[in-house]
């Protein structure tokens, strides 16, 4: 059985949970930008949580059918057709062989989440089937998905039915402005006070650079940082440091002008001071925000970042209690 891709969309790949435990070779998780959007399509098809699905960026792509497939569309709300005839999304539809699968623009939200009964069935590659682009491995041939890939499905496990639905309340929303919340990093004693106080208070905006690697903001005063000696081996910029490895979503700020939350696909370190990073039950939020969506940063100690993550774990525990 296999889908071919009849239109790409802007920037549709193959993703599953990720890779981590490379990342000290230089190997980021990559993996769905939002877990929980993808963990919630597997399961409305009865696949297991981790399966490959198709992650579509913006604009999703049109897909036709071979044979009868189980579908579920999460995420975005990018309004899924079966050859023009409007299907919901949250819940698990039904194809038939030559039905073409299409959508419109993602009104609201940046990425959206094919799954398929049987899962996306490309090689595993250390572990994952995720697509790392600037790697160029993983997923359909290392890179985006193109016109005239087919695309193989595993077997449907015994859990597969049409009309699974995800209860609204455990949806992914989908606020065009959200509080992201901070933890102080190693560097953040490295910016002035005043700039302290006005990354948490200005409104920032996602930059038309946002993509897998990392996400750039907009709009906010820029940092002042604290006069230092060039340490040896640092660039002069004084948001240059000695190179060192960046935390999966840490932030710096190249200049002290335009925030960049490094995101799944990013390098593993570099010559920038990383002032913070945004808690894991956060990281989902970005990968919904589209260019011009807005953001405030909010400090967070680490109790209430483990909080967060346990409420986190606890909603995904709701989500497979309520679809079986």
């Amino acid at each position: 059985m296999a889908i071919e891709i009849v239109k790409p969309g802007l920037a549709t790949t193959v993703q599953d949970a990720g890779r981590p435990g490379y990342y000290n070779v230089g190997i980021p998780l990559s993996g769905a930008l939002d877990q929980y959007s993808f963990r919630c399509a597997n399961l409305l098809v009865g696949n297991d949580e981790n399966a490959a699905v198709l992650e579509c960026t913006l604009l999703a792509p049109e897909l036709a059918f071979h044979a009868p497939a189980l579908v579920a569309i999460t995420g975005a709300e990018a309004n899924p057709k079966v050859n023009g005839v409007a299907m919901p999304r949250n819940e698990a539809f039904a194809v038939k062989a030559g039905d073409t699968l299409g959508f419109d623009f993602m009104r609201i939200g940046a990425r959206a989440y094919i799954a398929v009964a049987g899962g996306i069935d490309v090689p595993m590659i250390l572990g994952s089937r995720s697509t790392y682009g600037l790697g160029a491995f993983g997923g359909y041939q290392g890179r985006k998905l193109a016109t005239g890939d087919r695309l193989p499905i595993g077997v449907p496990t015994a859990k597969a039915r049409a009309g699974r639905v995800l209860p609204a309340d455990l949806t992914m929303p989908l606020p065009k402005e959200t509080e992201l919340r901070v933890l102080p990093g190693l560097y953040f004693h490295r910016i002035t006070d005043a700039s302290a106080d006005t990354f948490f208070a200005d409104t920032w905006a996602v930059a038309p650079e946002a993509d897998r690697i990392g996400y750039r903001y907009k709009q906010g005063r820029p940092l002042q940082w604290r006069e230092r000696a060039q340490p040896f081996g640092a660039g002069s910029d004084p948001s240059n440091i000695v190179d060192a490895g960046y935390p999966y979503g840490s932030i710096q700020v190249p200049g002290g002008v335009e925030p960049i939350i490094l995101h799944r696909d990013a390098v593993s370190g570099g010559g920038y001071a990383m002032i913070g990073t945004i808690i894991s039950a956060d990281m989902d939020k970005i990968a919904q925000m589209q260019p011009n969506y807005k953001a405030r940063f909010v400090r967070v100690d680490m109790h209430a970042a483990l909080a967060a993550r346990a409420e986190y774990k606890a909603q995904l525990a709701r989500v497979r209690t309520a679809l079986g």
